[in-house]
């Protein structure tokens, strides 16, 4: 394929992957009325796991369970585990579009990540980049001495861990096919939410049924696309049209709870989206690989 239109791909991938995922953060927030955190991430994750199984078969074969870094895919399967409990747990407290564009501190937290343990190096407009976004950050948080946003404060958590997992994928790079990092990640954040999820189990109400499939399905063609986009394009080049998600999320959020940022929310949002990609930028260049995140 010629390497432009795969990149034009991968980009089509990637736009259509996160916006699919912000549909399902949405279906999460949603069930969170009727169920637990703990099952609504279980059943997104072993839904996951069940669907990928014959593919990563199908793709990689045996090797599947044969990855390298054994140890660093199961830390990176608990910080998805961890990140998605983080974020649903926020995300049911917090306007849906609000939540997204706090997730999105992550980037701005790798380039700290890359700089402290992996040895990279960002220039100074970078760094004033990532000061900008964490203002950005900040207006949509909106901190007050006497009074904490918890809702806010898991979804920054889970920034927190999705920034770790990003820079995992990094460590993992092409060590191990993309499919089966994302199979063994979701098999990985299925066993270890098994070890809760009966503790914290409630009846499934009928009528939630076919939303929490839609959920599991949803999930699965999101991860499916992404897997897609970051293995056939660069991250750098990627990186811009992530944040597609967080304008699909202020529609989407709009459209299923009601919900619009107010103003200042609205100015933190447009200040991690240009910062960010202004990080991207600075960047811009380097070979990093990234599979999908949760």
């Amino acid at each position: 394929m010629n390497v432009d239109r795969q990149t034009r791909l991968a980009i089509v991938n990637v736009v259509c992957g996160l916006c699919i995922a912000a549909l399902v953060g949405a279906l999460m927030k949603y069930l969170t009325d009727s169920m637990s955190v703990f099952q609504i991430t279980w059943l997104r994750f072993l839904g996951q796991t069940v669907l990928f199984l014959p593919i990563a078969l199908w793709i990689v074969g045996t090797d599947t369970f044969r990855p390298s870094r054994p140890t660093l895919q199961i830390v990176r399967g608990l910080t998805l585990s961890g990140a998605t409990l983080a974020f649903v747990t926020g995300a049911r407290t917090t306007d849906f579009a609000d939540a997204i564009a706090i997730l999105y501190a992550y980037p701005f937290l790798l380039t700290m990540i890359a700089v402290i343990f992996l040895g990279e190096r960002v220039r100074l407009g970078g760094w004033i980049s990532v000061a900008g976004g964490f203002i950005g950050v900040l207006l949509v948080m909106r901190p007050q001495f006497d009074y904490v946003d918890i809702g806010a404060l898991w979804v920054f958590i889970s920034a927190v861990i999705v920034s770790s997992q990003m820079a995992i994928n990094r460590r993992l790079g092409s060590l191990s096919h993309p499919m089966a990092t994302t199979f063994l990640g979701g098999l990985v954040a299925t066993l270890s939410l098994s070890i809760f999820v009966p503790f914290y189990w409630n009846a499934i109400p009928s009528e939630l049924v076919g939303i929490i499939l839609l959920m599991i399905m949803l999930g699965a063609v999101s991860q499916a696309l992404l897997v897609y986009g970051f293995s056939h394009a660069e991250a750098s080049t990627l990186a811009p049209f992530t944040y597609f998600e967080i304008i699909a999320a202020v529609i989407i959020g709009l459209m299923m709870f009601g919900t619009v940022p107010d103003w200042i929310s609205v100015g933190g949002i447009m200040l991690i989206i240009g910062c960010g990609l202004a990080v991207a930028r600075s960047i811009r260049g380097r070979t990093v690989r990234q599979s999908a995140r949760f």
